[in-house]
């Protein structure tokens, strides 16, 4: 009994496919709307000003941004929930896929979530006068909130373990980080142990 539930249990997380063809349906959807803009973008940037240009730019920065999120969370829940990807991710040479750990993961979503309320604040700004004070206020609120939730999982992750690149104690083959390359280590002989000999 206990197997079974344990096997059922563990099988459910194929159910996180339903979701993740969800999103790869939306994302496509979105897609096409994404098309549909730089359609209109490309007919009217040349009778446009610099005013609308710009803000139709920041529009479709956004929403690359939120596609890239999409992916990201789609593909890094996957490898690390349901299947591994490793294979299939250094075949397309997208090995960064197995890397993501979920300390990574949250970090790269709160930047992202950063940058796209950055731009959203931008477009605000770009369009200040039709703006009122207290959707300003919203904005900045809420952008001043996420900054300090990516500086709060940044200040978490480095905390909890080795900060990426710092040298450990020894090098990939075995010798010692306060040794000299090129020279041999001296080994201490005593009355007991007779000299080392050279090979």
């Amino acid at each position: 009994m206990g197997d079974l539930l344990n096997k059922t249990i563990l099988a459910s997380r194929y159910v996180l496919a339903v979701f993740y063809l969800g999103l790869a349906a939306a994302l496509a959807i979105y897609a096409v709307k994404f098309a549909t803009k730089v359609w209109e973008f490309g007919a009217k940037v040349l009778f446009s000003d610099d005013h609308d240009n710009l803000l139709a730019i920041l529009y479709l920065l956004d929403s690359a941004l939120v596609a890239a999120l999409v992916v990201t969370v789609a593909l890094s829940s996957w490898d690390s929930l349901v299947s591994r990807l490793k294979a299939d991710a250094e075949r397309e040479n997208m090995s960064w896929v197995a890397k993501v750990d979920p300390g990574n993961l949250k970090i790269k979503l709160a930047t992202a979530l950063v940058a796209i309320s950055g731009i959203n604040l931008l477009q605000l700004f770009l369009d200040i006068r039709e703006t009122e004070d207290r959707v300003l206020g919203w904005a900045l609120a809420i952008h001043g909130a996420f900054l300090l939730g990516v500086l709060a999982l940044a200040i978490a992750d480095r905390l909890e373990g080795t900060p990426e690149g710092k040298p450990t104690a020894e090098t990939p083959t075995g010798q010692k980080t306060g040794a000299l390359p090129g020279r041999k280590q001296r080994i201490e002989t005593g009355p007991d142990r007779p000299p080392a000999r050279e090979p």
